[in-house]
């Protein structure tokens, strides 16, 4: 059996590297596609380095454009190697363009599309991820979900009906961090180590509707340098399209700042952290596997259930005072026992299948 995995942005990365060494073990055959959707080395290479992931056999050139452009490119480049590798599957997870043109790609050629964090859904057709995941959902014909209420979008979707294959795996994010956290490790890069010496929060931000509205990213930068001086000195490896876009409109992030970093980095500050402020979907959860409140800085988010359970909160765009809400979660009793992400054997599950060939 062979299947050709399709990635390009630094989640995908972390998502598939326990498929990779799963699949591998059950003797399939794994041919990996990186669009270069995250072109920059911080964003990519490293992550291939410190994860021992299976290093690509094709390396595409399709970051640093438009939505539009860059799922264009990417299908125009993708074709011709599926047409030489004739897969049994194609592989794709999440929410990225890389995960719109793979799937694209796959059921324009008729070759059965696979997609990993399959029915997810955030209910808000304004996010370029949302509208790629449903699309994503529609043309695949395996759909391993992570959670019970993925489960029942697919449903409520009429997924039942559809002849499609869906299984319950759990979460391969779960399986990721249980794998490499003993492999954590603080890099001179992140800053100086007495940043970290005394409590913190971990902040990141690169959602499109964060960074490219204006008014929106100068409110969270002065929420983000309120809570820095007047809370919790706050951490925040800066994605570059945010730094792109603080210079374009002469913001002054006056938080601790350092440039991206790997998963084990971005690991060992999850553990040293005390809270986390993100829009990230995967920090969400992962935050959430190492027992730290989080705010989620997004006006919906497709992990309901953390929202449910209060391990997190959203600060909506009209929201103020993100201190305060920062102080509130701080007081919260939070149920760290919440088990709806699966016991860490998702890529295995997803593996099993695949060479089973029926669910």
């Amino acid at each position: 059996m062979k299947v050709v995995t399709i990635i390009g942005a630094r989640p995908q990365f972390i998502k598939s590297a326990p498929v990779s060494i799963a699949l591998q073990n059950l003797g399939i055959e794994e041919f990996t596609i990186h669009t270069g959707q995250h072109y920059d080395p911080e964003m990519s290479d490293v992550f291939f380095e410190e994860m021992r992931l299976p290093q690509p056999g094709a390396r595409l050139d399709c970051g640093n454009l438009d939505h539009t452009s860059m799922v264009g490119k990417m299908l125009l480049e993708l074709s011709p190697i599926l047409a030489r590798e004739q897969p049994d599957y194609v592989l794709v997870y999440g929410d990225t363009n890389s995960t719109l043109a793979g799937a694209l790609a796959a059921t324009k050629m008729m070759i059965p599309l696979v997609h990993v964090e399959a029915g997810l859904r955030s209910f808000n057709m304004d996010m370029p991820e949302e509208m790629n995941r449903i699309l994503t959902d529609r043309m695949s014909s395996v759909l391993f979900t992570p959670t019970n209420a993925a489960d029942q979008n697919l449903q409520n979707e009429g997924f039942g009906t559809f002849p499609v294959k869906i299984a319950q795996v759990g979460d391969v994010m779960f399986d990721a961090l249980h794998s490499f956290l003993p492999q954590s490790s603080y890099h001179p890069s992140m800053g100086e180590p007495h940043i970290f010496s005394t409590p913190f929060v971990l902040a990141t931000m690169h959602r499109f509707e964060n960074v490219n509205d204006p008014h929106r990213l100068e409110q969270l930068v002065q929420e983000l340098n309120n809570v820095h001086y007047n809370v919790m000195p706050v951490w925040m490896p800066v994605h570059p399209s945010t730094a792109k876009k603080l210079t374009e409109h002469g913001l002054v992030l006056k938080v601790h700042q350092g440039p991206p970093v790997g998963y084990l980095q971005m690991l060992w500050a999850l553990e040293h952290c005390a809270f986390v402020l993100t829009d990230s979907g995967g920090l969400q959860k992962e935050a959430f596997f190492m027992k730290r409140p989080c705010i989620t800085l997004r006006d919906e988010t497709e992990w309901v259930e953390l929202i449910e359970i209060g391990a997190n909160e959203l600060f909506t765009s009209k929201d103020t005072n993100l201190a305060k809400a920062l102080e509130r979660m701080a007081s919260k009793e939070i149920n760290y026992t919440f088990a709806g992400y699966g016991s860490g054997n998702a890529a295995l599950k997803i593996a099993e299948i695949l060479l089973k060939g029926s669910i």
